[in-house]
């Protein structure tokens, strides 16, 4: 039985983890839209943190980690921000480069929330 608390346990950590950045992607993706005068609403910037999620996940499963990897997945979400918003190639590369600093940042200053259970 401790061995399926344990799965359990992370499990709900995992979740609650995927929960809580999706919220602050969302969140940071709205204000930063916003501050360029975007007119959609917070569904866009959900959608937007949550595709950027998936690529992310799957280049990290078919590519594994490192820079390159990142860097591909960067620009396959640029792509997608650009498609979500409706807003040119300038747009969306300034867009995510201002969200992903602005991510950076947050995760600095917010605690871990992965921590033992």
């Amino acid at each position: 039985m401790g061995e399926v608390d344990n799965m359990t346990n992370e499990l709900m950590s995992a979740l609650i983890y995927f929960l809580v950045a999706l919220i602050i992607s969302t969140i940071i993706i709205f204000v930063v839209t916003k501050l360029f005068g975007e007119k959609e609403g917070i569904g866009t910037a959900v959608m937007a943190a949550l595709t950027g999620a998936v690529i992310y996940a799957l280049v990290l499963f078919f590519l594994g980690g490192g820079l390159i990897p990142a860097i591909l997945a960067g620009v396959v979400w640029t792509l997608a921000l650009g498609s979500l918003y409706d807003i040119g190639w300038l747009k969306a590369i300034l867009t995510a480069l201002i969200v992903w600093v602005a991510a950076y940042f947050v995760g600095i200053f917010l605690p871990t929330l992965g921590g033992p259970l």
